[in-house]
């Protein structure tokens, strides 16, 4: 049996993250964890997807679908469809491909995503 089968238990932190991927206002803190990832964003205030993830994706919008939990702060987001809504701490949000997001307010915004950490903001 391989470290990733499912009858080893794993123990991971993100303060000791596998991979840290930095980009402006922003980074991910990503964690190799059974049979994938789970990525923690930390966004800082003035962040915004299309200004500062965009550049390095090289797509119109994200492509990266998303299964977050909001920790704090507040992160609006966009769909390509036009469906715009604000995401809060304690929120849980699945986003297909094609979005824009950016942090509402001064304080910074911190998710845990279980389905878009494997791509996001890869160079």
């Amino acid at each position: 049996m391989n470290q990733h089968d499912h009858q080893t238990t794993e123990h991971k932190m993100f303060s000791k993250p596998d991979e840290i991927r930095e980009f402006p206002r922003g980074r991910m803190e990503v964690i190799k964890l059974g049979n994938g990832e789970v990525g923690r964003l930390v966004l800082q205030p003035g962040w915004r997807w299309s200004n500062d993830v965009k550049p390095i994706a090289k797509t119109s919008s994200c492509e990266a679908p998303h299964f977050q939990y909001h920790v704090s702060g507040k992160l609006a987001i966009k769909m390509d469809d036009g469906t715009e809504f604000t995401a809060g701490p304690g929120d849980v949000t699945s986003l297909p491909s094609g979005h824009d997001a950016w942090v509402v307010g001064d304080e910074p915004v911190i998710v845990v995503d279980w389905f878009g950490a494997s791509n996001y903001a890869k160079r």
